[in-house]
C-alpha cells in the first residue's frame, strides 16, 4: 500500500480507523501536538482493543488501520497483533513513528519484526526530531524498511516560518478550498532536497505545517480562520473514527476532539469498552451532522442554519455545533434518510476522483502536495545504499529562532 492510497481513502467514510496505541513518547519534541512524553500512561486498555479490532466483518471493515500515537513501536508486540487481526479480516495497516529506535541507522529486530508485518510504514521527521535523531539515520532506517519489501513514506512538518496560511492535516484546523500553505520553509526545501537525494523520486511525502497545539501552542501563530462562511469545505477528518488514548471512539482526528471530555455529543461515536466496530460504523454513516461536515463543513453548516455568527476557527465551529440546536435539526431535516446518504456518496466520489495531491492541497502544504505520489514511469528505489547527504548544518540554526 503506497501513501497516494493511503491519502487517497481519507475522504471515504469509514474507509479508515485511527488507532492511537499510547500516549506515552521518548522523544520530547517541542511541536508535539499530543503533549506525549514516557511519564504519559494513557493508553486503550488492550483486551478491549483487540476485541474491537477483532469486532470487524470481512464486508464492513475498514480498508485501512492507521496505528499512531504518542509512539507506538514502544508497543511493537502489541502493534503486531492489531495488524494481524485486521488483516485477517481484510483490512491493511498502516503506521506512524518518530522513529526513536533509528539513532545509528539501524532498525532493531524487535522493531523490524513489527515493521514486516505493516502494509505500509511512514516515518515522521521535521527539525525538532532531527535534534533526537540525526537525519541520515532516519534515512538509512527508511532504506532497511524498503529493502525488507514493506512501502515507505515520510510525514514532513515545517517550521512555520514560511508564508503559508494553510488549515491542516490529522491534528490541527480543517480544511478549507485551496488554502493549503505555499510555503516558502527554508527547511521543507533542505529536507525535500535531501530525501530526493536519497531516494529519488520513489520516497513519497506528505508535507504540513506545524500547529498551535500541545506543546507548540505557543511556538506558531493561530490558525487561520479558514474559508469563507457561504463556500462549502468538505471535512475530510470527519471520515476516519479515531480510537483515542482512553478508548473512547471520536468522529475525527482533531486533537482538541480527541483529548477534551466531555466529547461533544455530535462528535462521539462509543467507547472500545462498550462498543463494536459494526456499531460505530454505522452511528458514523448515519449521522446526518456527520454527513453534512464531510459534505460542506462546519462553517457552511452554520451558515446555513444559524443566525448567529460561527465561532472563528475551522474545528472551533464545529465543536461549537453541540451548542446549535437549530443546525443540528437542519442537518437532521435535510441530511437523514436516503437523501443524505447519498449527499455523502457524491461528495466522497468527488473528492476521490480529484485524486490524493488535491487533497493535500487542501489540507496541508501546497506547494509540495505533488509529493504523495511519484511521478508516473519513475523506476524503484536500487536496493543499494542512498547516497545520503548530512543535515544541514544551519538547520538547528533555523528551528530556534
Amino acid at each position: 500500500m503506497d501513501l497516494a492510497e493511503l491519502i487517497g481513502l481519507r475522504p471515504v467514510p469509514c474507509g479508515g480507523l485511527l488507532v492511537a496505541l499510547t500516549r506515552r513518547c521518548p522523544m520530547s519534541c517541542a511541536h508535539c501536538s499530543t503533549a506525549s512524553s514516557m511519564t504519559a500512561s494513557e493508553e486503550p486498555d488492550q483486551r478491549q482493543l483487540l476485541r474491537f479490532i477483532d469486532s470487524f466483518g470481512v464486508e464492513d471493515r475498514p480498508e485501512v488501520v492507521m496505528l499512531t500515537g504518542g509512539e507506538p513501536l514502544l508497543l511493537p508486540e502489541l502493534a503486531a497483533r492489531v495488524a494481524g487481526l485486521a488483516q485477517a479480516k481484510g483490512s491493511r495497516v498502516a503506521l506512524l513513528s518518530g522513529m526513536f529506535f533509528a539513532r545509528g541507522g539501524r532498525v532493531p529486530d524487535r522493531i523490524m519484526r513489527t515493521i514486516t508485518a505493516l502494509d505500509h510504514f511512514s516515518a515522521s521527521l521535521d527539525v525538532h526530531h532531527e535534534r533526537e535523531v540525526p537525519r541520515a539515520d532516519v534515512l538509512r532506517a527508511l532504506r532497511a524498511v524498503l529493502d525488507a519489501g514493506i512501502p515507505a513514506s515520510i510525514h514532513l512538518t515545517g517550521t512555520g516560518t514560511g508564508t503559508g496560511t494553510g488549515t491542516g492535516t490529522g491534528t490541527g484546523e480543517g480544511p478549507g478550498p485551496d488554502t493549503g500553505a505555499d510555503t516558502g520553509d527554508p527547511y521543507l526545501a533542505d529536507v525535500v532536497a535531501d530525501v530526493r537525494r536519497a531516494f529519488g523520486a520513489r520516497m513519497p511525502m506528505l508535507v504540513n505545517e506545524v500547529r498551535p497545539l500541545g506543546r507548540a501552542a505557543g511556538l506558531v501563530r493561530p490558525t487561520p480562520p479558514g474559508p469563507d462562511d457561504g463556500l462549502a469545505a468538505p471535512c475530510a477528518l470527519a471520515a476516519w473514527p479515531v480510537v483515542a488514548f482512553d478508548g473512547t471512539v471520536a468522529a475525527c482526528c482533531n486533537q482538541w476532539t480527541v483529548d477534551r471530555r466531555p466529547v461533544p455529543p455530535h462528535l462521539r461515536l462509543g467507547h472500545i469498552a462498550e462498543d463494536d466496530w459494526p456499531t460505530v460504523r454505522e452511528r458514523s454513516l448515519g449521522s446526518p451532522v456527520l454527513r453534512m461536515l464531510r459534505a460542506v463543513g462546519p462553517r457552511r453548516l452554520h451558515a446555513r442554519y444559524e443566525t448567529a455568527p460561527a465561532p472563528a476557527g475551522y474545528c472551533r465551529s464545529c465543536h461549537a455545533l453541540a451548542d446549535r440546536p437549530s443546525v443540528l435539526e437542519g442537518a437532521a431535516r435535510d441530511a437523514g434518510g436516503r437523501v443524505g446518504e447519498l449527499l455523502d456518496r457524491l461528495t466522497t466520489a468527488q473528492q476521490r476522483a480529484a485524486g490524493p495531491a488535491a487533497l493535500v492541497r487542501r489540507m496541508g502544504c501546497a506547494r509540495y502536495a505533488h509529493l504523495v505520489e511519484p511521478p508516473p514511469g519513475e523506476e524503484p528505489v536500487p536496493p543499494n545504499e542512498p547516497r545520503l547527504t548530512q543535515a544541514s548544518p544551519t538547520a538547528e540554526a533555523r528551528s530556534s529562532r
